[in-house]
């Protein structure tokens, strides 16, 4: 794995990051209904370019072999985030034949800095069942509140 290398995302990424994006939500078992690509573009570029999503890339040479993402929302603050700034992980998604050589825990590491950098006094993510396993190791934890209303 020395040939791994890390660098961020950038526009010009987007196409082979938009396609990773969506081999990561069918292997979730996501039904696919509509076309994602297009609000996908729309959604990284408007973030990437206002600095509210980054993303850290892995790489074989040229070939992205890796990925994460990072939100960054602002609500009214409380006692377990007086910042209000939450970072919402998303996007972490390996290539099969990638797996299990610590590529998904170095881009975690950096996608969690940015998110400290940024200001955030907390980290969120809806985890797969293969994901549980790296977030739990890296000191994430289980909150039982979480819900949501589909509109």
């Amino acid at each position: 794995m020395n040939n791994v290398t890390y660098r961020r995302l950038t526009e010009k990424d987007l196409e082979a990051f938009i396609e990773m994006r969506i081999t990561q939500l069918r292997e979730e078992g996501a039904k696919e209904d509509i076309d994602l690509h297009p609000a996908l573009n729309d959604y990284y570029k408007r973030h990437l370019g206002d600095g509210t999503f980054v993303s850290w890339l892995a790489l074989d040479g040229e070939k992205i072999v890796g990925t994460s993402g990072m939100s960054f929302v602002e609500k009214p603050p409380y006692f377990g985030c007086p910042s209000g700034k939450i970072g919402l992980l998303s996007s972490m998604y390996t290539d099969p034949n990638y797996r299990r050589k610590g590529i998904a825990k170095d881009l975690l590491t950096k996608v969690i800095d940015e998110a400290r950098q940024y200001g955030c006094g907390a980290i969120q993510i809806t985890a797969s069942d293969m994901g549980v396993k790296l977030y739990t190791a890296c000191g994430f934890v289980h909150n039982g509140n979480f819900m949501q209303y589909k509109l």
